[in-house]
């Protein structure tokens, strides 16, 4: 698979997770006793995934780096979806002006 094709799906998936990432987590820890619980259990699901994406597809990453740095690269990437994904839902149920 051509280094493009991979990035693209990379870009997809890791946006498409850090979407719906939030809300799952919201989902799964909606109670009073575990709601400070989403947004770390948030953050750990997008690292592991940014992780995992990264790792299957090299191209996320430096050319030659080993599995190691590539795995931390997919962290960073991995947190900046999450962060795209808290940003989309921000002005999906804001909209522009805010709160």
């Amino acid at each position: 698979m051509s280094p493009t094709v991979q990035r693209a799906i990379g870009i997809a998936v890791l946006l498409a997770a850090g979407m719906l990432s939030l809300p799952v987590s919201a989902f799964l820890f909606d109670a009073e006793s575990s709601g400070s619980w989403i947004i770390p259990v948030q953050l750990l699901a997008m690292a592991v995934t940014g992780a995992a994406v990264t790792v299957a597809l090299p191209a996320l990453a430096r050319e030659g780096d080993s599995t190691s740095r590539r795995a931390r690269t997919g962290i960073w990437w991995g947190l900046l979806a999450a962060l795209v994904g808290v940003l989309v839902f921000w002005f999906l149920l804001n909209g522009i002006r805010g709160a």
